[in-house]
């Protein structure tokens, strides 16, 4: 037992996990999580009534409640970024991997896809509650001039709409079409209702050579499909401000900016959630402490370079002869807005530091704290680019400092309930870790390890010699 623990300690996955253990090691999540899902269940719960109650309160008092007067945008609109930009790390960062062929993806790209749709659908709640009229959405969106309405198709606003619906269909596909032979382990290991949702899920699937094939080549060809529509999803969520000529706004680094604030704390949240899938379904053999630590790493990268993004805004605007951009920069480092702006410096850029060290990175409880705090500064990032600006533009009339109310805090509080709870259904419904992805990670990393054996020894690898037949399921 001491040597598996070691073992587990310094490779990210055992070589000598039996294949039958591993459906069974992930099918038992489906039946028995720990006590402490079910406490999450309750939380995410209350947060969605919490949300809801607020959202009817606003629905029925109107936009008043959370007093978006004379900014229209604000909590709601910095809120939809946030969640906008955490869906991009699931898939993006699951389709970059696969095709670079980095296996240790394998036991945790599934969920970090998951969390891609579900902040999707998080996010686009939100459009339609900023508008607090809840039907005129029916308006808004860019349909086919029967009524004789003709949205206007110059405005990233409905570029918006278009790309965030294209990518919410495109990661939804990519999640289902990479289940489909788990899909048919779970149908073949199950009984009852979910043997038959199982059997319709898996549309067949038995494994067989064409089957292989074709899948092989569908899921690659999406996973490059997937990649520019990530990066250009941001990018135009971007352009809503950057097309703009308000000041602080009118930058032309706004999409790498946001693209990498999107990894940023999508890679925060992936670490969050990776600890808790850990701690839930008892997956210390499939989460290991190795692949936390280069989710850690890729995270620390990515915040080194949303810092010199960061640096690099700062600078151009500071040397600029843009006088209005400066007096807002100036504002936010010393004005009503300075503790968001520096707690946002130091969550998103030094906090970070804390990745930089191997006794850290491999400390759950801290990188439960630091992955939190790393997304509570992506917020504020969010936040700091909506308020600033609108409390300082070309009009006199808006200049206010806003801060949200009670209602619009217990509305972005009820989102996180909504996206927890989609998440925790998901995982206690579907096998939120690949099993066959695992078994290749397995098979090729023990294969590997005896061809460098018997290079050294001068003897054949033995791996598919003496692989055992109730392995190979």
């Amino acid at each position: 037992m001491k040597d598996i623990a070691i073992h587990s300690q310094e490779k990210d996955i055992r070589e000598d996990l039996p294949w039958k253990q591993i459906n069974t090691d992930i099918l038992r999540s489906l039946d028995n999580p720990r006590r402490g899902y079910w406490y999450s269940i309750i939380v995410c719960l209350v947060l969605l009534a919490i949300g809801f109650t607020a959202e009817v309160i606003q629905y029925q008092h109107g936009m008043g409640m959370s007093k978006n007067h004379p900014h229209m945008w604000n909590l709601y609109i910095a809120t939809f970024i946030f969640w906008i930009g955490m869906s991009h790390s699931g898939t993006l960062l699951s389709a970059i991997l696969h095709i670079v062929h980095a296996d240790w993806r394998k036991p945790i790209y599934r969920f970090a896809e998951a969390m891609t749709t579900f902040s999707l659908m998080t996010a686009l709640l939100f459009p339609v509650i900023h508008l607090g009229r809840l039907w005129n959405f029916y308006w808004v969106v860019p349909y086919i001039p029967s009524r004789g309405t003709w949205p206007n198709f110059r405005s990233p606003l409905s570029w918006d709409g278009f790309a965030i619906m294209t990518y919410l269909t495109s990661s939804a596909l990519f999640l289902y079409i990479g289940m489909l032979p788990d899909l048919a382990i779970a149908r073949d290991n199950t009984t009852g209702w979910r043997k038959r949702l199982y059997s319709t899920l898996s549309l067949g699937w038995c494994g067989n050579d064409r089957q292989w094939r074709v899948f092989r080549k569908a899921y690659m060809l999406m996973a490059i499909f997937l990649i520019p529509l990530a990066v250009s999803v941001h990018s135009i969520v971007s352009s809503d401000f950057a097309m703009s000529i308000n000041p602080g706004w009118h930058v032309t680094t706004f999409p790498p900016y946001f693209v990498a604030g999107a990894l940023y704390s999508g890679c925060a949240a992936i670490i969050t959630l990776f600890i808790l899938l850990r701690y839930y379904f008892r997956w210390e053999e499939y989460m290991t402490l190795p692949i936390l630590e280069k989710i850690c790493k890729l995270t620390f990268a990515i915040a080194m370079m949303w810092t010199y993004l960061n640096l690099v805004e700062f600078a151009s605007v500071w040397y600029g002869h843009d006088v209005y951009g400066k007096e807002v920069l100036w504002g936010k480092m010393t004005g009503a807005y300075a503790p968001a702006f520096w707690s946002m410096m130091f969550f998103g850029s030094v906090l970070p530091f804390t990745l930089a060290f191997r006794s850290l990175r491999r400390h759950i409880p801290t990188m439960m704290a630091v992955s939190i705090l790393l997304n509570v500064g992506m917020w504020l990032e969010r936040w700091m680019i909506v308020s600033p600006t609108l409390s300082q533009s070309f009009y006199p009339w808006s200049w206010d400092v806003m801060w949200p109310t009670l209602t619009s805090w217990a509305i972005v509080l009820g989102s996180f309930g909504w996206f927890g709870l989609l998440f925790l259904v998901f995982v206690k419904i579907f096998p939120s870790v690949s099993m066959y992805e695992v078994k290749e990670m397995v098979y090729h990393r023990k294969l590997a390890t005896e061809k460098a054996a018997a290079r050294v020894g001068g003897a054949a690898p033995a791996y598919g010699a003496h692989m055992k037949k109730e392995d190979a399921v």
